[in-house]
């Protein structure tokens, strides 16, 4: 989106407020579609972190995550938990993932998330 879609911003800005970490989406970014839950940034920040932080390889990584986030305007980017790339018939990870995604860069969103039933 050369604007990004106010609404969408909207959704963003009450979750980054604090009224809310269960607001489900489903988004279309780059071609990819990304579903999951998402959080307030610094929450997203602190998770991201203590996962780098138990990392032997990565855990020198973990700091960049704990800068300070706040700044003035509205939300620019989505802060997904517990989130998956849909791919086929599965989501990937099937645990969920932490990921990031411009407001600009989305096409079409949804709410809710999206999940595969064999059943």
């Amino acid at each position: 989106m050369s604007k990004p879609d106010e609404l969408l911003v909207d959704v963003a800005a009450m979750v980054e407020s604090g009224h809310s970490n269960q607001m489900s989406l489903t988004v279309i970014a780059g071609g990819a579609v990304i579903t999951g839950r998402l959080a307030p940034e610094a929450v997203w920040r602190q998770r991201v972190s203590e996962v780098l932080t138990d990392s032997a390889r990565l855990g020198e990584f973990s700091a960049v995550f704990t800068s300070d986030t706040r700044k003035d305007g509205p939300p620019t980017h989505l802060h997904f938990h517990v989130a998956r790339i849909l791919q086929g018939t599965v989501g990937i990870p099937e645990t969920g993932g932490m990921y990031r995604v411009a407001i600009e860069d989305v096409s079409a969103w949804s709410m809710g998330d999206f999940s595969y039933s064999d059943h």
